[in-house]
């Protein structure tokens, strides 16, 4: 394992190891001191194009408990603004010497870019519509730890703007190779135009699976990519696919709920629920750091397992 820049990199196997590293990580971010020489005098790069608060800073807590050495690129006071290309930045980033690149780039593929011009390491953090892979890794493990290790046969609906969503791709592909049974709900115009590669089904009537599922993840609508444009008006979306109240309250009594980030509150999801006893939300953060520890590991490291949580 070279670079983690989809899902298709990883087959049941090394996605079951990844989840086992990211159990023992989470007994470090635990500890009074949470941190480890695993990663000493390796360097990371944080390259993050788009705007981003979670992801961002997982990544460079993950790196920092290994003791890695952290290096954030800024692109507001980068040469960016002076027109420098993507493959000139990574290229003079690269000659300061450096063992692993984490990218966000508004472009799908970029990653998969970087990964032919630099020997570092690439993992991708989010390339435009594409695939976000360590979100739906840390969704996985955050659900098998309430399910248990098999979640075959799971029933989980993706709700929202599905259509703007890498992490919706990356996850119903995460997914699908746990045996979990996947429906996308979204108007048509937020749905993929084809689901041709989707290991899925696909309905727009929330109602229809409310009883029916075991984990409900909600999807942001992301007025930046003029997701708004789909739809008459946020008041609408929110009383036909939003996880209101009482709709919340007609779900299953096991049924869980879930959300990526950043949540628009009082639309896709009520602040009530975002808030309540079913939400994983603030799991699925915490959760985060352990899955980026885990990938970073495996692929700086080698992924041996020995002196891993010294």
């Amino acid at each position: 394992m070279n670079h983690l820049l989809s899902i298709d990199d990883l087959d049941r196997a090394a996605l079951d190891e990844l989840h086992t590293l990211a159990e023992s990580f989470l007994e470090v971010t635990g500890r009074e001191i949470p941190k480890v020489p695993a990663l000493r005098g390796k360097v990371v790069v944080s390259l993050f194009y788009e705007d981003s608060t979670r992801t961002r800073l997982s990544f460079e807590t993950a790196a920092k408990r290994l003791s890695a050495d952290v290096m954030t690129f800024a692109v507001g006071s980068s040469s960016v603004k002076k027109g420098e290309s993507l493959r000139d930045t990574i290229q003079t980033i690269a000659a300061m010497g450096i063992d692993a690149v984490v990218v966000r780039h508004p472009s799908a593929g970029a990653a998969h870019q970087l990964a032919r011009w630099v020997d570092a390491s690439v993992v991708n953090a989010g390339d435009g519509r594409h695939e976000h892979p360590t979100q739906a890794l840390l969704d996985t493990l955050t659900i098998r730890r309430h399910r248990g290790p098999a979640i075959d046969g799971l029933r989980v609906a993706i709700v929202g703007d599905v259509r703007n969503s890498r992490v919706a791709r990356s996850d119903v592909k995460a997914l699908a190779l746990l045996g979990a049974e996947v429906t996308l709900v979204a108007p048509d115009t937020l749905l993929p135009p084809s689901l041709a590669g989707w290991p899925c089904t696909a309905t727009h009537d929330l109602e229809s699976v409310l009883g029916d599922v075991d984990v409900l993840m909600l999807l942001r609508i992301q007025r930046e990519r003029a997701a708004e444009a789909s739809f008459p008006s946020l008041r609408e979306f929110t009383a036909r696919w939003g996880l209101t109240v009482d709709r919340a309250a007609r779900l299953g009594p096991g049924t869980l709920v879930m959300h990526p980030g950043p949540m628009n509150r009082g639309v896709e999801i009520a602040p009530e629920v975002a808030d309540g006893p079913r939400s994983l939300i603030a799991e699925q953060v915490h959760n985060g750091v352990a899955i980026r520890m885990a990938v970073l590991w495996k692929l700086l490291s080698g992924g041996s397992g020995g002196g891993m949580v010294a």
